[in-house]
């Protein structure tokens, strides 16, 4: 689409490019809400001496947790009627069951599908063996790669959808810490194709950039 490439001039055919949607979580007001002012890659680096494995478990399990509790602040808001598709941006996601089938649905529906699989996985000690000398699987990284990008989509939810609720209730400095961490992850591990997150990469941009130092008041003594 002509907007997503930034250019607004008239098409050839005489009809005006759709117009862009104001994505009020990019206004500077809000995306200077943090609940955390220090790096967050030092909390994603692998530490010496850890398995990878059990530190992509541990965190995967870690950012399920944590997405899930932010999305259970606005599932009042998130309705068949205020979401009939799971969307954000210009993107609706579908969901495939296990034989492949593709199934359009509500958002709710979609985030219930997204909870539920994601919770089965993490709890099942065949995928994420929680046991000493219960080793991986050997498709544990396509594993969390997978439950990555459907918590991705929750969140790319959240902000597209919820936004204004979730200021209304002063948590945006929350999801804003807690995007911008897991995004870190993922990149970190290269766990998202960047194409898969490319939606969200004015938000990205963004809160991925440290924010400035806090002015100090000098005070000088007489």
């Amino acid at each position: 689409m002509d907007w997503l490439m930034g250019k607004s001039k008239t098409k050839p055919n005489g009809k005006k490019p759709p117009v862009e949607e104001k994505k009020p979580y990019l206004e500077p007001d809000y995306t200077k809400v943090r609940v955390v002012d220090f790096d967050l890659k030092e909390l994603v680096v692998l530490p010496p001496e850890i398995d990878l494995n059990e530190w992509l478990a541990s965190n995967t399990t870690t950012f399920f947790n944590l997405i899930n509790l932010q999305y259970s602040t606005v599932s009042e808001f998130c309705t068949g009627d205020t979401c009939p598709v799971m969307s954000a941006c210009n993107t609706t996601y579908y969901w495939y069951d296990e034989k492949g089938k593709k199934t359009k649905c509500t958002a709710p529906q979609y985030v219930d599908f997204v909870m539920s699989s994601v919770q089965k996985l993490v709890t099942d000690e065949d995928n994420f063996p929680t046991k000493y000398g219960k080793e991986f699987p050997n498709a544990f990284d396509s594993l969390v790669k997978k439950i990555c990008r459907y918590l991705f989509h929750v969140l790319a939810h959240i902000y597209w959808a919820h936004f204004k609720e979730t200021v209304a209730m002063d948590l945006h400095g929350h999801l804003n810490t807690l995007y911008t961490h897991f995004i870190v992850f993922i990149r970190e591990f290269n766990l998202m194709d960047p194409k898969e997150i490319a939606i969200m990469d004015d938000l990205t941009e963004v809160l991925c950039t440290p924010l400035p130092p806090a002015p100090q008041n000098h005070v000088t003594e007489r």
